[in-house]
């Protein structure tokens, strides 16, 4: 049997390369594994050689300490691999398969799933609708940073990419498939924007960066980030964006000198439920992005949250942010008429569209989030540097087929 490592969440503040079982075609108790998983069968799954997995900021929320996440869980649901066995009912995916890994995990089934809302499957995940790998409170699915990864639903979940030759060229972009640029993509399409809108995104961190792609590729006229971060802030004028520096106040003015009003047609939130207040060396303030969203998008528009909000944060800065309780001015969105979507992006809606796209030189996501591989065992590294603000999207390269 070969040997299989993996990154997993130790404490706040700490991961570690472990090593790990390797997969089999049913669900083991372990660290997160809802009970009633435990023993589940997994004919239909295929077991991946990892690729590229990537550190995602949801992952950075557990790694923090800001969620329920026990110790020992394997992280990891931005997964690209190659099939190297498949269950007894798998019919169509091959061995030899080079393939994108939705972060959510869904069944195919269910009425969600028949309704293109994979975000919320119903039938893997026993205490919620929705699931995904290596992810606290979604099943115990275990996570992908790791040599292999076994993937259930594998006919319905997996996106074969069709000449695997090209596709290893395009590599890097191709590992966005798996949830930052759907998710980018989902916040920009919620929103509303098309051609000729004004879009505000809030965050410049890979998910806002994803998300002013898209908004560029759905034919925004200007496509404006608000970020912190100065580093960040300077990626997202790499490709075009005008930025916002929120340590010098709120957005209102500074849109205010970019369009003439102190308003947009879109407003996504690309940060969750760790905001900031705005101004020099603002402390946390978990509704300040919603509500300012709703203050500078226009009266009628629409409000795209791919940013992650919880229902239990230890770190919350009250007893109500504990619970996933902000306190939104709701009232400014009803006045305005504001829509508002929030949760899982639901990555089948979107990512054979993008796949395309890449594959035919239409965008460079890998570029514009500044991707960058390194190996498994500099994980810990990698995490601590995007924990500090880096300006990089690390793609972990378990298995050494990204140069």
């Amino acid at each position: 049997m070969e040997g299989n490592k993996a990154v997993a969440y130790k404490g706040p503040g700490k991961v570690e390369v472990i090593d790990i079982d390797y997969p089999t075609f049913e669900l083991k108790d372990g660290p997160g594994v809802n009970p009633a998983n435990v023993g589940r069968q997994v004919p239909h799954g295929a077991i991946l050689k990892t690729v590229a997995t990537n550190i995602c900021g949801s992952d950075q929320h557990m790694v923090r300490g800001r969620t329920t996440a026990p110790p020992d869980l394997v992280l990891g649901h931005e997964i690209t691999g190659e099939v190297v066995e498949v269950g007894p009912g798998v019919e169509f995916i091959k061995v030899g398969d080079l393939c994108s890994v939705p972060f959510n995990i869904s069944c195919g089934r269910c009425r969600n799933c028949k309704e293109r809302k994979t975000g919320i499957c119903l039938n893997v995940n026993p205490d919620r609708p929705g699931s995904a790998y290596g992810y606290v409170d979604m099943g115990g699915w275990v996570g992908g940073q790791a040599n292999y990864v076994l993937v259930p639903y594998a006919d319905w979940n997996l996106l074969k990419f069709p000449d695997k030759d090209k596709a290893m060229e395009k590599i890097l972009d191709l590992a966005m498939l798996s949830d930052i640029f759907p998710t980018g993509y989902h916040g920009a399409v919620s929103a509303g924007v098309g051609v000729g809108s004004t879009v505000y995104v809030a965050g410049a961190g890979p998910v806002g960066l994803a998300a002013a792609t898209s908004a560029h590729l759905l034919g925004a006229a200007v496509v404006i980030v608000g970020d912190m971060n100065s580093d960040r802030l300077a990626q997202a004028r790499s490709f075009g964006c005008e930025t916002v520096d929120l340590t010098k106040g709120g957005p209102a003015e500074q849109i205010e000198q970019i369009l003439g009003v102190p308003e947009v047609d879109c407003g996504v939130d690309a940060v969750g439920f760790e905001a900031k207040g705005h101004g020099q060396g603002a402390q946390e303030a978990p509704a300040t992005v919603l509500n300012s969203l709703m203050d500078i998008t226009a009266a009628g528009g629409a409000l795209g949250i791919p940013g992650l909000y919880v229902t239990g944060d230890p770190g919350g800065i009250d007893e109500s942010a504990k619970k996933g309780s902000l306190s939104l001015s709701l009232g400014t969105g009803w006045a305005k008429s504001l829509s508002f979507v929030t949760g899982q992006c639901p990555v089948m809606k979107y990512n054979r569209q993008l796949m395309m796209a890449i594959l035919n030189d239409r965008v460079s996501i890998a570029k514009n989030v500044n991707a960058k591989p390194i190996p498994l065992d500099e994980a810990p590294k990698g995490y601590a540097e995007f924990d500090a603000g880096a300006a990089t999207k690390y793609v972990l390269n378990p298995n050494g087929y990204l140069s």
